[in-house]
């Protein structure tokens, strides 16, 4: 392929980034504007051109799956010998090739799989008991710490710093961290932050080692630029060594991992801490429609905080297409029946079953939905739960696909061998069982046959070497390497299964219709979101969720959890809770009935987070009751006392000077002028002309009893 076939079909941001000169280039790229394309075309463009080598490129993304689907793309770009790995695939690589001259002979140690069981040893051994699930939190504690470059004597400062919220005190945390380190040391295992260490401190401390990794890897791109933490930028700043040929993508609206250490500063301030870097905004949408478009800008349109600087608002490129809806429901049980419900028709209406997913907040919503869809007969997968090449089904039928080159005739073709392989198992190809646990089953072998037709299908050219290519073999045998290698990686083929998954598990993924449940205050935003940037990343959760859709878009909630539970309020972050007008970008709301008020109502927004504020309290407050408070103490104590001499000089109850939500709105916003007081819901000018000049006295730090004579005067 020539550079004028690479530039084919770019749109004008897409061929700017592509086409930038060697050096700092800064990618924005918003969902579904073709990242992916733009960075992949990017290193085409460059090595076709003859500007650089493939072998001098390294890609780094943040899924297995993301870096195999951008060496397909390499490689049909006839750029096949670029490396694109993850950063701890990447890092293993070096490793491994480097331990003999780094561990002076001594074997590598064992990669732990997974930090659970040798956390609860270590929680033991540290005196603090434990189930799976508080070991699995201790584990992210630990992840946390480490990929912050935290180490356990420094973890109760940072960890009060980050405003984290572990499992147990943070002394206790800090104890099982030290032992957990030490049973590592002693088991002669490492986890996957030390495998990053270990890269970091090859190049850092062994100056040829560096070397011969910067001659090899000259060129760097960085995918999803806005998830990276600092022990993954340091190993990035280790192999780039003070040169700046780095090219990254991010989206800061995006930012969803902080809790495990993932910050967007380093995309933030890529341009400032790079002199001459080319910063390009991708904001044309060719994923989802105008309407699904709309409702993600209205979404993420009214962000705080330091990701809202990079916010871009995002123009659909597609066909008009349906309005998101808003469906409100009596409880989540009727919401999940109901979704259940829906998707049977779009399945029987021709929508594919992988083509629809249901996100939610937590993993503990998934059982409800698993059930109804079960129930439903509607085929489904749990994403984020048991890996595809991990399920017990997988495994003997990657045994059965081996022992079965042996019994096959040679000439059969593939597809014809697969299906004969799994029959003797059992598997019937025309007769899916019923829904639940079975069809599940079902499904995962049905993906198998798929891969076997798509992998016949196209024998695609595989470069060997310098000197030439070959053209893959389709048989039997070459397609059990294709699972293996499959299996290495985790690139998993897709279900034919409604997708359930949460937001986080959901990210980097879309579908044609999505159902976005459970959407109330208290599971989104989730009750642990409490200061401001808490909040605002559960904003950009919605935000993910959102653009998944590249067609049909369904947003509900249950009011209450169980019948005849509790009310709920719903997501403040719905924007057509925000006092907006409709527009073709706002959901259609599920019930009309009621005749519109054409009356102006004033709506008064949260302060902290730009909800729309329902409740009396709530506005007179000028936030939501969940919504941290800056509450200024002693100025709500001295209020009191003076609201309590008032009242008795007047001989009149306390409340009818001023509330108690009144004394807290004044001490949380400290008016200082008429304009701020009146703001306050609740007074008027009355109030104003008899208690104005007293509050005023006190905001700026008058005693009480100093004011007193004066009220009773007016």
């Amino acid at each position: 392929m020539r550079t004028e076939g690479v530039l084919a079909g770019l749109d004008p941001e897409q061929r700017t980034a592509v086409t930038a000169p060697a050096g700092p280039v800064c990618v924005l790229a918003g969902a579904g504007t073709g990242k992916t394309r733009a960075v992949t075309h990017r290193i085409a463009y460059r090595t076709l051109s003859g500007e650089i080598s493939p072998r001098h490129v390294l890609a780094v993304t943040f899924t297995a799956r993301a870096a195999a689907e951008m060496r397909a793309r390499l490689t049909a770009l006839g750029t096949g010998a670029v490396q694109a790995r993850t950063f701890h695939a990447a890092a293993l690589r070096q490793v491994r090739y480097f331990a003999p001259r780094l561990l002076q002979g001594r074997q590598m140690p064992e990669l732990m799989e997974s930090k659970i069981r040798v956390v609860g040893l270590a929680a033991a051994r540290a005196g603090v008991r434990t189930d799976r699930a508080a070991a699995r939190d201790l584990a992210g504690e630990i992840e946390w710490a480490k990929s912050s470059l935290v180490e356990p004597g420094e973890y109760v400062v940072a960890a009060a710093k980050a405003l984290r919220e572990p499992p147990y005190e943070p002394a206790r945390v800090a104890e099982v961290f030290a032992a957990y380190e030490s049973l590592k040391r002693r088991q002669g295992v490492i986890d996957f932050e030390d495998l990053l260490r270990a890269a970091v401190w090859g190049i850092e401390e062994h100056p040829d080692v560096a070397d011969q990794i910067r001659a090899q890897y000259r060129h760097f791109v960085v995918d999803e630029y806005q998830d990276v933490n600092p022990l993954q930028q340091r190993l990035l700043d280790s192999w780039l060594g003070g040169r700046d040929d780095i090219t990254v993508v991010g989206d800061a609206s995006q930012t969803i991992y902080s809790f495990t250490g993932a910050t967007s500063a380093y995309l933030i301030d890529f341009p400032r801490q790079r002199r001459g870097a080319v910063v390009v905004r991708l904001v044309r949408d060719y994923r989802s429609t105008p309407q699904v478009v709309g409702l993600a800008n209205a979404v993420i349109k009214q962000a705080r905080g330091t990701e809202a600087k990079l916010r871009l608002e995002l123009v659909g490129q597609r066909d008009p297409g349906p309005e998101p809806e808003l469906k409100i429901f009596p409880d989540e049980l009727g919401e999940a029946s109901a979704v259940a419900r829906r998707c049977r028709e779009l399945i029987a209406a021709g929508t594919p079953a992988n083509e629809i997913a249901v996100l939610f907040r937590t993993n503990a919503q998934s059982e409800t939905y698993e059930e109804a869809l079960a129930e439903a007969e509607v085929p489904y997968v749990v994403r984020g739960g048991e890996r595809f090449f991990e399920r017990a089904e997988v495994r003997q039928a990657m045994v059965a696909l081996r022992a079965a080159v042996r019994s096959i005739p040679g000439e059969t073709p593939l597809p014809e061998a697969v299906v004969e392989a799994l029959a003797a198992r059992g598997w019937n190809r025309h007769q899916p069982p019923p829904g639940g646990a079975a069809r599940e089953q079902w499904e995962a072998l049905a993906a198998l046959v798929t891969l076997a037709e798509e992998y016949a299908a196209s024998p695609e050219i595989l470069p060997i070497g310098e000197a030439g290519q070959v053209q893959r073999e389709i048989t039997l045998s070459a397609f059990n390497d294709e699972l293996a290698r499959r299996a290495e990686q985790q690139h998993a083929p897709t279900v034919a299964g409604v997708t359930l998954a949460s937001l986080h598990s959901a990210k980097g993924l879309e579908w044609d219709a999505v159902f976005l449940v459970g959407l109330a205050d208290g599971t989104l935003p989730t009750t642990y979101a409490k200061t401001a940037e808490q909040l605002e990343e559960e904003r950009r959760l919605l935000y993910v969720g959102v653009t998944r859709a590249r067609q049909l878009l369904w947003l509900s909630y249950g009011q209450s959890r169980s019948s005849g539970g509790r009310a709920r309020r719903p997501c403040r972050f719905l924007p057509q809770l925000q006092g907006s007008s409709a527009s073709s970008s706002s959901p259609a709301v599920a019930d009309r009935s009621r005749k519109p008020d054409r009356r102006r109502v004033q709506v008064s927004l949260c302060r902290i987070c730009g909800a729309t504020l329902l409740a009396g309290a709530d506005r007179k407050l000028g936030r939501c009751p969940t919504c941290p408070s800056d509450l200024d103490e002693d100025l709500y104590e001295r209020l009191q006392v003076w609201r309590a001499n008032v009242a008795a000089g007047l001989k009149v109850p306390a409340f009818v000077v001023f509330t108690d939500a009144t004394l807290v709105a004044m001490a949380e916003r400290r008016p200082s002028d008429p304009a701020q007081l009146l703001a306050i819901a609740g007074i008027g000018s009355r109030k104003l002309g008899q208690y104005g000049d007293a509050v005023f006295a006190l905001v700026a730090g008058a005693s009480p009893d100093d004011l007193v004579e004066k009220n009773f005067e007016n």
